[in-house]
């Protein structure tokens, strides 16, 4: 049997992939990390280990000992150990980002594959296993977007991709032609919740990948937390082929039942 290796962050999506990537009929060796994991992930790991962020570095050593070449790393690791001395200032870490040009997210996660490859390990595509859980081009629910919300997205997936480039974030919430928000390290949902402050009625949430986005981390997600965030009537454009989308069946049953038209769209017929 093939062993293959999964750093674990925050969220359904290293859930989802462990159980993929044994429904596949892989060995699967998960290295979770503290704080974030999900504590779920022992039920679909042939063999589970925790790491604390200070200690990063024993990573490698993990999965050399688990006889792994091959991982995968999936879920959000909490932005705001960033902040956090006690973290920042442990040597191993402060090393780490001391060849760190900044501290965008292609930057931290680029710098940090890189390591762990050079001490032997392959990072491969997040989103292996999960084709069926990156919609094509469709209409997803039964109500379709409106025109006015069709210019929306129109002007959001531009918006959004200018702030992919710039790694700054992947999700913008506009209405009628205005930005209400535009996500940064707080994460969609705190952006959600500052456009629904300003616009106190639908809106429409646009996600798309960063130009040059990297499948290996940082893959865009939406889900059912993100539907049941969204105000009743709002709208949500993710592109197509490129945004993860987790818990499918439940988050439709509660976009209808609230209104909500979810539509994935390829950024070309978006611009």
């Amino acid at each position: 049997m093939e062993r293959i290796g999964l750093i674990a962050g925050r969220g359904n999506f290293p859930l989802l992939f462990a159980q993929e990537a044994k429904k596949a009929g892989f060995y699967v060796v998960v290295v979770a990390v503290k704080g974030n994991a999900k504590r779920q992930l022992r039920k679909y790991a042939d063999a589970f280990f925790w790491v604390d962020v200070r200690h990063f570095k024993n990573i490698a050593g993990i999965f050399k000992g688990q006889v792994i070449s091959k991982v995968a790393m999936a879920g959000q690791i909490n932005p705001y150990f960033l902040f956090d001395p006690a973290i920042m200032n442990t040597p191993d870490v402060r090393d780490f980002f001391g060849v760190v040009e900044d501290r965008r997210a292609d930057t931290v996660f680029t710098c940090f594959v890189n390591k762990l490859e050079a001490a032997g390990l392959h990072f491969m595509d997040s989103t292996s296993f999960l084709s069926a859980y990156l919609p094509g081009t469709a209409i997803l629910t039964k109500r379709k977007p409106t025109p006015e919300e069709d210019k929306d997205i129109q002007f959001g997936f531009k918006l959004a991709k200018h702030l992919g480039r710039m790694d700054i974030g992947q999700t913008v919430c506009v209405k009628q032609g205005v930005v209400l928000a535009v996500e940064s390290i707080e994460g969609t949902d705190n952006a959600i919740k500052r456009a629904i402050s300003l616009a106190r009625s639908p809106i429409v949430l646009v996600k798309t990948s960063k130009p040059s986005q990297d499948m290996r981390f940082d893959v865009p997600v939406v889900g059912l937390k993100t539907i049941k965030n969204l105000p009743c009537g709002s709208c949500v454009a993710i592109e197509a082929a490129r945004t993860l989308f987790l818990d499918q069946k439940e988050a439709l049953i509660l976009a209808d039942r609230k209104g909500i038209a979810l539509t994935s769209v390829s950024f070309s017929s978006a611009q």
